[in-house]
């Protein structure tokens, strides 16, 4: 490994802090460089906040040594002005000689203008360190602006003999009934703190009645996202709690929604899933997980409309029931959370 990429990998490293709070910005990390010697670092925290180059410019107690230091950064810098300044005029502003980013920004405001900027100020640009790691950081970003579309996460649990969920006994039972383990199930939270959103159909709200929130993990509450065709969900479900943000996809205009909960018309007679995804990319939704049921989550694989899927094998047997989805094992990882198998799956282009 070089120094230009032993210095992205720590700005890819930095980054990371702000995963599941950067939203819809991408995660950014930076360091500042004097005499091979790190001198400044920071990294985008939250939409709204200084980005990560303002942060490790900041961070450099002695700014006259910025005129002779090398800056990275994991994204390039932005050119616009949104909720904060271009990050390239401040470099130009410090005349931070030497500029090294890991990847161009997909985001058509930027997309290139910000590296532009920084060379006709007469700095070295060098662009495309660990690239493919840069990119694998803001996966959700980078498909949000090149598929137009969010990132999407297809998760389930099943059995040793391939259930998804026992059968129904009654319908006055409404709760999930437990394949995985409870630091799997945890698991599953923080995963949620991670997305912007979360998908399930009809039958999953009132067959388990779920909250979909993140209670067994610190973090921000995914937006929930039901499809209710024929608005037959109980009004005392606790998704219509309004306890966070809630969209109902429907077929028929409805006067139900209310300050946290809005409902959605779409044509139920054309395919769903595209019009689902435009409505998310119109709202700036950049990563949905998908946790149901077995109908809803094998339209996306029928439709190939995924990007990866997580997948749980507990140890319960349930010996008859809803069977699980059926995937194509494609790229996969395998690990275990205690007794439980969880493998990943990457539906690459």
């Amino acid at each position: 490994m070089n120094k230009h990429e032993q210095y992205i990998k720590r700005c890819i490293e930095l980054a990371q802090n702000g995963f599941g709070t950067t939203y819809p910005n991408p995660m950014v990390g930076s360091v500042i460089v004097y005499e091979n010697k790190i001198i400044g670092e920071g990294w985008h925290k939250k939409a709204g906040e200084p980005h990560a180059e303002v942060n490790a410019i900041r961070s450099v107690k002695d700014q006259s040594l910025l005129k002779n230091a090398t800056i990275y950064v994991s994204l390039e810098p932005c050119s616009h002005f949104g909720k904060t300044p271009p990050c390239c005029d401040l470099i130009i502003e410090h005349k931070i000689p030497n500029v090294v980013v890991g990847t161009v920004d997909p985001n058509e405001k930027v997309a290139g203008k910000g590296i532009k900027k920084i060379i006709e100020s007469g700095s070295n640009v060098t662009v495309g360190v660990l690239e493919n790691e840069c990119y694998e950081l803001n996966k959700r970003f980078f498909t949000f602006h090149n598929k137009k579309r969010p990132y999407i996460i297809l998760k389930w649990a099943k059995t040793q003999d391939g259930f998804l969920a026992p059968e129904k006994q009654s319908d006055e039972e409404r709760h999930p009934v437990w394949i995985t383990n409870p630091y799997s199930r945890q698991l599953v939270h923080k995963w949620r703190s991670e997305e912007q959103a979360i998908l399930v159909g009809t039958q999953t709200v009132i067959d388990d009645n779920p909250k979909l929130n993140t209670r067994d993990w610190s973090g921000n509450n995914p937006l929930r996202i039901i499809l209710d065709q024929n608005n037959r969900i109980p009004k005392d479900s606790f998704i219509f709690d309004n306890s966070t943000k809630t969209l109902v996809f429907t077929k028929s205009e409805t006067n139900l929604s209310t300050e946290n909960t809005t409902f959605i018309v779409i044509d139920f007679n054309q395919t769903i899933i595209p019009q689902i995804l435009a409505v998310l990319y119109q709202n700036q939704i950049q990563s949905v997980i998908i946790e149901g049921g077995s109908k809803t989550l094998q339209a996306f694989i029928d439709q190939d409309i995924w990007d990866e899927a997580r997948i749980f094998t507990g140890k319960t047997t349930f010996d008859k029931g809803i069977e699980a989805p059926v995937i194509q094992k494609k790229n996969t990882t395998k690990t275990y959370i205690q007794n439980d198998e969880l493998i990943y799956v990457r539906n690459h282009d």
